[in-house]
């Protein structure tokens, strides 16, 4: 499954970042996050989707506290 969110963050290295971490979670299969528009693609399992999105936001935000993510 993939879906598309919008997000706050406030830096390009903050969200390459986060881009980063993300892809290194088990079960996603690719992630980008742009700054210049605001918004996160993530591509993971069908099965665990949200579960997998919980995980995704507790990175984001280990990475950059301040930053939102329109789940």
């Amino acid at each position: 499954m993939k879906k598309k969110y919008k997000v706050e963050v406030d830096c390009a290295n903050c969200a390459a970042k986060m881009e980063t971490a993300i892809n290194k979670i088990d079960g996603v299969k690719a992630a980008t996050i742009s700054f210049m528009t605001q918004r996160m693609i993530v591509e993971a399992d069908d099965n665990r989707f949200d579960e997998i999105m919980q995980e995704v936001v507790r990175t984001c935000k280990r990475v950059e506290p301040d930053c939102v993510i329109f789940v």
